[in-house]
Order: structure tokens, then C-alpha cells, then sequence
């Protein structure tokens, strides 16, 4: 991990110091992982094991926020739940919610990451008209949204996050087809940009699943996005004629980094299937939760803290899913 930073401009990445420019003037916000590794004091979320034991850890359990979505036996998001509809417990003890609110009042930051690799050259127009009208639906002038393009580098489309429509548009417009997937690089690098941004955060990624040159690997990627308090949405475009044969190693990683974040993947094998998907997550991301907790006494010491939240109190509250990060941290890697 020492030489991340000097591989990844080996291979050319492109990310512009625009990206971070909207958070702050501090130095340690570099366009690159090796760099961005400098400023993460914040609890992150995530399963046990993926901690790595070469770096610095800063202990940093405050005010744990919860983002929920739950929605009904046929996907559709439920609105109108108050506070004691919710049950919230860490490691198998019930807490107390100590800030309720609905999710659609906060302001909302998105990092779009769109695959650009050789094998969704044929796919991209199509996710480039999709993107640009989800765009126009979800995004209110408290929001704001990055164009992230990914093929063998990252690079940046828009000058960081940004609310006008007419560059965001522009920024997918321009973006270029490329070689190779750096997705798990895309990953980290969206959730550094979004660590220090405040209210909702999510990532939406556009890809066909597949990482060929990334030198951030998937434990990285995924602890990146934790730590950012990051929803990851993927949209897998899957070709028909490809379908049979292609590898699902890629798919079986993002859905479990979506369901791990309490985000949600969707499969897309056309344009009207890409275009429900991002109605799907504009639905959602109009209708979640906060729940937010101060953390009671433990008697456990391990550094991976399990959240469960369930509906109570409601008809057919069992058939109700529920979905939210799988945990938390209590230390966070010094990346």
C-alpha cells in the first residue's frame, strides 16, 4: 500500500484537484488514494476482516448515523414511518434514536461513476442519455453531483461537486471510452471526494461489473466507502448477447458493496431498464431515513460494531424490508 500512489500514476490516472477544492483548502486533499488516506478521521461502517493491519487506526465513535430505506413486499419505497416505528440495535442491544428525520429534507451529494471501457463502448451513449435525465429528476439546488468517468484512469468530468445542470450535462457529454476497468480505483476515489461532504452521500455506479487494472483492491474500495458513510447504487449492464458467457465474479462483489452500504444493484439489459433503474433510486433516495444514536456502554471490544434496524408498529410491518449499512467501525484506517 506504501507504493499505491506512485502505481496509480504509473497508469495514468486523471483526477483533478477540482475534485476536492469544494471541501476544503487543506493539502491532504490529493487527487489520488496515497493522498487522500491523510484526512480520514471519521467512524466508517462495514463487516469484520476488512480492517488492514499495516495502518495507522485513529479511534473515533461519536454520533453513529444510520440511513434506512424500507420499502414493501414489491420494492416500493415506504414514506410517512416516524420515530417509533424504528427499532435500532448495535451488537444485539437495543439503543436509544436520538435524531429522526426524513432523509429527502437533507441535502444530497452524488458521485456518478460511469464505466467507460472498451466493453461498454457500444452501451455508453445509452448510459450517457440515461444519466443526464436522472440527473435533471433527482437533483435539487441544496444537492450537488460529480461526473466521475472510469476506464484504465479516473477521471474527472466536472470541476468537483457542483449543482448546474448545464456543466453536469456537459461533464457526461464529454466523457470518452477508454481500454481497461479501474472500478475499484473509481470506488475509492468517489468515497474519499464525498468523505468530508456533508448530509446524504451516495454513489451511483454505471458498469458491466468487471475490474482489470485497478491497484486499489476490493477490501480497500469497500472501506473507503464505509468509512465515507456512502449508499452505493450499482446498475450492472449486462449485453444479452454477452450474457451466457461472461464472467460474474465483478456483478457477485458490487452487490454485495451495495447491500453492505444499504445501497441497492440493479441489473440493466436495456435503455428502458436503465431508465426504471435510476427512477428506482431516485424513489428511494426521496423517501429514506436518518436515525442517528449515541452509542451505549459495550462489553464488547471488537472494532466492528453490527447495527440491525426493524419496523414495528405498522400492518404488515413483517414484510417490510429494511435496508441500512451492515455496521460501523470504532477505528478508522489512516489512509
Amino acid at each position: 500500500m506504501r507504493k499505491l500512489g506512485a502505481s496509480l500514476l504509473a497508469v495514468g490516472l486523471v483526477f483533478a484537484t477540482g475534485l476536492w477544492a469544494q471541501q476544503a483548502s487543506t493539502p491532504q486533499n490529493a487527487a489520488h488514494p496515497d493522498s487522500a488516506r491523510q484526512d480520514s478521521t471519521k467512524s466508517g461502517s462495514g463487516q469484520e476482516g476488512r480492517s488492514d493491519p499495516a495502518a495507522t487506526l485513529k479511534v473515533d465513535v461519536k454520533l453513529v448515523n444510520v440511513f434506512v430505506t424500507v420499502t414493501d413486499a414489491h420494492g416500493s419505497p415506504i414514506g410517512g414511518l416516524k420515530k417509533d416505528n424504528f427499532v435500532l440495535s448495535e451488537d444485539g442491544r437495543q439503543q436509544k434514536i436520538t435524531i429522526f428525520d426524513k432523509e429527502s429534507a437533507l441535502p444530497l451529494s452524488i458521485a456518478l461513476a460511469i464505466d467507460t471501457s472498451l466493453s461498454t463502448r457500444h452501451d455508453l451513449p445509452l448510459e450517457q442519455a440515461s444519466a443526464k435525465h436522472f440527473v435533471h429528476m433527482i437533483l435539487r439546488p441544496v444537492d450537488a453531483l460529480s461526473v466521475l468517468g472510469f476506464s484504465e484512469v479516473v477521471h474527472e468530468a466536472t470541476p468537483g461537486f457542483i449543482a448546474d445542470l448545464k456543466r453536469i450535462d456537459e461533464g457526461i457529454d464529454h466523457i470518452r471510452v477508454g481500454a481497461a476497468t479501474a472500478l475499484y480505483d473509481a470506488i475509492y476515489l468517489a468515497s474519499r471526494s464525498l468523505n468530508l461532504r456533508k448530509g446524504r452521500k451516495v454513489i451511483v455506479l454505471i458498469t458491466d461489473g468487471g475490474d482489470t487494472i485497478s491497484k486499489v483492491d476490493y477490501k480497500e474500495a469497500v472501506r473507503a466507502a464505509e468509512e465515507a458513510e456512502a449508499l452505493v447504487y450499482s446498475i450492472i449492464i449486462v449485453p444479452i448477447e454477452n450474457s451466457a458467457g461472461r464472467e460474474t465474479g465483478g456483478e457477485h462483489a458490487l452487490i454485495q458493496l451495495s447491500e453492505d452500504t444499504g445501497g441497492k444493484y440493479y441489473y440493466a439489459t436495456s435503455t428502458a431498464q436503465l431508465d426504471d433503474a435510476f427512477r428506482k433510486i431516485s424513489d428511494e433516495l426521496r423517501t429514506q431515513y436518518l436515525l442517528a444514536y449515541y452509542p451505549s456502554q459495550r462489553t464488547s471490544f471488537s472494532e466492528f460494531r453490527r447495527i440491525e434496524v426493524r419496523v414495528t408498529g405498522v400492518t404488515d410491518a413483517s414484510a417490510y424490508q429494511v435496508r441500512h449499512r451492515a455496521g460501523y467501525y470504532t477505528v478508522t484506517s489512516d489512509f
